[in-house]
């Protein structure tokens, strides 16, 4: 008796277009927003269009919420970058919260003690050389111990995150304002100091963070040109394909493990400074606010491009800013906003298997199923 075949039958694609990739995406988009109504009217029994309405509102209604919202995609994208070159050699560092944490605390250590007592623009400066460098040592940690006594690097980065948050909260106690309110509340609110430059003329709405875009746009294209034209961006993808191979040709893993690491906490330390100099101007064991798993995330669905991830990380951005309106419009339970986002991430990670693989009919040979 013949076995039957699958009907259906997946193959890995080979070459795929951006366009069909931008398809797919757009798709899984499409659906997961119908998916997202049907959830709206059973909860809510309002029209599904007018929700939608609110998302739009929340995320771009006006030129404070759009500049919110374009606040929130760089910094995600500044972080997602961060974690590109670890993850293409599959180091996989799970630590980009705890390298925000150092590099925003040692930013709001410097605004606390040098605000007022060197010139604005040497202060940002030494900000963001100080943050860079807090993110090399808690990166260059795990780094040191994977490539010396090959550790498990997952969970070395993770528990580097609760001890940043364990140091986070000593520093919190001598910098507290008021006394006893166990926060460091608003730095330098009346002198602004260590506070990002604004860029642009009172009335623009986004001049105080122009300065952080360019940063981070400056960042990105760097790494893009770092990974895709440079020798040492060819020896993190040979390393992250096979050490063996890596080490048949000549390349040192142990170096390029620990000199990627320094690159990958250097720009999440960084991300730290450009969140509490150039956004909150506080600190707090929040600081990094879940932005290090989420960008993972973005990362992921770029396929490692970092001129992917700023669309990535725009749409995330957008529906999460938009969701938290539904929630709020609808006097929703605020975990509300998180299901949308929830569902619209299911889907859109999702998606990523019918950008790597194809389905289709099996063929059929003289008349039986193949």
């Amino acid at each position: 008796m013949q076995n039957k075949e699958p009907l259906f039958q997946m193959s890995r694609r080979g070459q795929i277009s951006f366009a069909r990739i931008a398809l797919i995406h757009l798709a899984a988009l499409l659906l997961a927003l119908v998916v997202c109504a049907v959830i709206i009217v059973a909860v809510t029994g309002v029209n599904p269009l007018g929700v939608y309405g609110a998302l739009y509102a929340g995320a771009a209604g006006n030129a404070r919420r759009f500049w919110v919202t374009v606040r929130e995609t760089v910094i995600l994208l500044l972080i997602a970058v961060g974690l590109t070159p670890a993850f293409r050699m599959r180091f996989w560092n799970v630590g980009a919260e705890g390298q925000i944490l150092m590099g925003g605390m040692v930013s709001a250590a410097l605004m606390i003690y040098l605000g007022g007592k060197i010139p604005g623009f040497l202060l940002v400066l030494c900000m963001i050389l100080a943050s860079i460098l807090a993110g090399m040592v808690w990166g260059l940690i795990p780094a040191y111990f994977k490539a010396k006594y090959n550790t498990n690097e997952t969970l070395f980065t993770l528990m580097m995150n609760y001890v940043a948050m364990q140091v986070v909260t000593f520093c919190i106690c001598f910098w507290e304002n008021p006394k006893g309110s166990n926060t460091v509340g608003t730095i330098n609110q009346k002198t602004h100091a260590g506070w990002f430059p604004a860029i642009g003329p009172k009335e623009f709405a986004g001049n105080q963070y122009l300065f952080s875009c360019m940063i981070v746009l400056f960042v990105t294209l760097a790494m893009f040109l770092y990974l895709s034209k440079s020798k040492q961006g060819f020896e993190i993808a040979v390393v992250g394909s096979s050490q063996n191979t890596a080490r048949y040709a000549g390349i040192s893993v142990k170096r390029v493990i620990l000199r990627t690491m320094l690159i990958s906490g250097a720009i999440c330390g960084l991300a730290g400074s450009v969140i509490v100099g150039g956004s909150s101007h506080t600190l707090s064991t929040s600081t990094a606010n879940g932005r290090g798993f989420t960008a993972i995330i973005v990362a992921w669905m770029a396929n490692f491009n970092p001129l992917f991830m700023l669309l990535i990380s725009g749409l995330l951005i957008f529906m999460q800013q938009g969701a938290i309106q539904i929630a709020s419009q609808y006097k929703l339970n605020e975990n509300f906003s998180d299901i949308i986002t929830g569902v619209i991430l299911f889907f859109l990670i999702g998606c990523e298997f019918f950008v790597r693989y194809r389905i289709s009919l099996r063929k059929r040979e003289g008349g039986e199923q193949k």
